[in-house]
């Protein structure tokens, strides 16, 4: 099968379409016949070998991509609740079995039925997205229907997906953001917006219940500001696992006896089944990628890192009936 590999890390020309044996599923995997893989920001540190706390266990050569759309082609013999030819989406073995390929296998319980009313190429785009904002908000964050939330980070893809979950709980969302993208808020449901670039959100902001960092920003004097616009016993997530609170941000915490928390993405298949429900009732709306051919992978490394076009990546494996 062919397969996009890198056998040392770099720019984007490091990266190779090359012919490799074709995975074979363990018991408790299926294997995945690709029709799109999403290209996140995380693709590009773990191919330009910039973080070393995501860089310590790869080992290459390797294949990348951490979240994909297909057709199940075998199930191990321990799966249930699959069958052959099931449209999925889903996030595989990573690292080591990634998605830029025409195959993938992948434990069945990170992945789900892909949501009905879309395509392979859109599928292909919220796995690992809208995972991390699941995760935070839910798992991390605890967050309820009532509650007041700010996300700081709101017009990405996790923080996309962070504002229609949260609209879709029944919860009072305020969103940082460029003023370009307020439009965009406001379509997706967000209650508030803020503008990061000219406007201070902690002197606009108070009582609220959860923030959460999906930002990129590394900040600890940033969180600082975060903690003083929370609630006594609120709570702050950060996406950023590789970025600790320090003491004086964990002290501030104390003063109002509230949380930290670094949210380390989850996948499982029972919230990949929830995420679908609402994309499928349009409770959640999936904005279209800019689509590349597999063998494209450079170019569309090379444009995601100019940060010169606007939306998600997807590489397109095969092309949908």
């Amino acid at each position: 099968m062919k397969a996009i590999r890198i056998s040392e890390f770099g720019l984007p020309k490091v990266m190779e379409l090359k012919e490799i044996d074709r995975p074979v599923p363990k018991s408790d995997e299926i294997l995945v016949k690709v029709y799109a893989s999403g290209i996140n920001p995380v693709d590009l540190v773990i191919r330009a070998g910039s973080n070393p706390a995501l860089s310590y266990n790869l080992s290459l050569p390797m294949t990348l991509g951490w979240d994909t759309a297909g057709i199940i082609e075998e199930l191990g013999d321990e799966v249930a609740g699959f069958q052959k030819g099931d449209a999925v989406y889903g996030v595989p073995n990573f690292p080591g079995d990634g998605s830029y390929a025409e195959y993938v296998v992948a434990k069945a319980s990170q992945f789900a039925l892909k949501p009905k009313n879309i395509c392979f190429n859109d599928a292909a785009g919220i796995p690992l997205a809208a995972l991390t904002a699941w995760t935070a908000m839910f798992e991390f964050g605890k967050l309820k229907m009532g509650q007041r939330i700010l996300i700081q980070g709101a017009s990405g893809s996790v923080g996309g997906f962070a504002v229609q979950f949260a609209k879709s709980m029944g919860a009072y969302v305020i969103g940082t953001a460029s003023a370009d993208s307020f439009d965009y808020l406001r379509q997706i449901g967000a209650d508030e917006f803020i503008d990061y670039k000219t406007q201070k959100f902690e002197d606009l902001v108070s009582e609220v219940d959860i923030v959460l960092e999906v930002s990129s920003v590394r900040d600890n004097n940033e969180r600082l500001k975060s903690v003083k616009v929370l609630k006594k016993n609120g709570i702050l997530v950060s996406v950023n696992t590789d970025f600790a609170f320090n003491d004086e941000v964990l002290q501030a915490l104390d003063r109002k006896n509230g949380k930290g928390e670094l949210s380390a993405n989850q996948p499982r298949k029972k919230w990949l089944e929830e995420i679908k429900k609402l994309i499928e009732t349009e409770k959640v709306n999936v904005p279209k990628g800019v689509v590349f051919p597999l063998e494209n992978a450079i170019e569309a490394h090379s444009l995601m890192e100019s940060k010169s076009a606007k939306g998600k990546m997807i590489l397109q494996v095969r092309k949908e009936n």
